[in-house]
């Protein structure tokens, strides 16, 4: 087999179709990253990796992922480290849907937790074999979320589980990874203008009989900095997560959200 050019770094993004992954996408590869963009939604995937700049001879990748499929995660993160060689994995794709604690059905608590949590775990031992495998001293970014750090989130019950075990779960991995010289970290969006951002309005102001103006604005209200985020203020964090500038920080959880939450 040939031995992957070493001359480009390599990320993996999940959940890159849109939103906070496109922008993460976009972002790495504007710094010179070389980005293989995953997503269940394969025509989002290609869209991203169109738009994207350099990525070198080979350019960037662009695949169909359904990051709940363990076996799926095993040969892509093998088949990257082996190609290309595997910097950088970015856990990127989640899911939220709102409603009280009391009517969360345990199909919404499931699926919130197979795709926020599990397939975090699972994508990252994948991606952590493969590092160790080929001697690769890579990082690894899961997006937590404001609400990993706060249970006081209206509605999210589900979705605030799931993201407080991916901080310990981040946490762990850095520990046992650290041996390895695999950085692990992740980051803790706030209010961000996304299309799940979107839907989130409209449930937010159903369930708290609101309109969804006034729940946007109760929320650049709560930023001390006095807008919604945008996904460039959390690609530029992981960004700089995966540089050489964080080769030293792991097991961190960095709030990127204008101070609505501070810790």
């Amino acid at each position: 087999m040939t031995a992957p050019n070493t001359s480009l770094r390599t990320a993996v993004v999940t959940g890159a179709g849109s939103g906070i992954g496109r922008a993460i996408a976009t972002t790495l590869a504007e710094r010179g990253w070389r980005v293989v963009v995953t997503d269940i939604d394969g025509e989002g995937a290609a869209q991203t990796a169109a738009g994207l700049t350099g990525g070198g001879e080979r350019g960037h990748e662009y695949l169909r992922f359904d990051v709940t499929d363990g076996e799926a995660a095993v040969a892509l993160a093998d088949d990257v480290a082996d190609r290309l060689g595997l910097d950088a994995w970015i856990n990127n794709a989640g899911v939220s849907a709102m409603q009280r604690f009391v009517d969360v059905s345990p199909e919404q608590y499931d699926r919130s937790l197979e795709i926020n949590l599990k397939a975090v775990f699972f994508c990252g031992q994948a991606a952590a074999r493969a590092m160790i495998r080929t001697g690769r001293q890579g990082s690894i970014v899961n997006t937590a979320s404001m609400a990993a750090k706060q249970g006081r989130v209206p509605f999210l019950a589900d979705y605030v589980a799931s993201k407080f075990g991916v901080l310990g779960l981040t946490q762990a991995m850095a520990f046992e990874l650290a041996e390895h010289r695999i950085t692990v970290n992740c980051v803790c969006p706030g209010f961000v203008a996304t299309p799940m951002q979107s839907r989130e309005l409209d449930w937010e102001a159903a369930l708290s009989e609101s309109t969804p103006e006034q729940v946007r604005q109760s929320w650049i209200d709560a930023t001390p900095l006095g807008r919604l985020q945008t996904p460039e203020d959390v690609a530029r964090a992981v960004a700089f997560l995966v540089s050489d500038d964080a080769g030293f920080i792991t097991g961190e959880a960095l709030s990127v959200n204008g101070g609505a939450y501070m810790d």
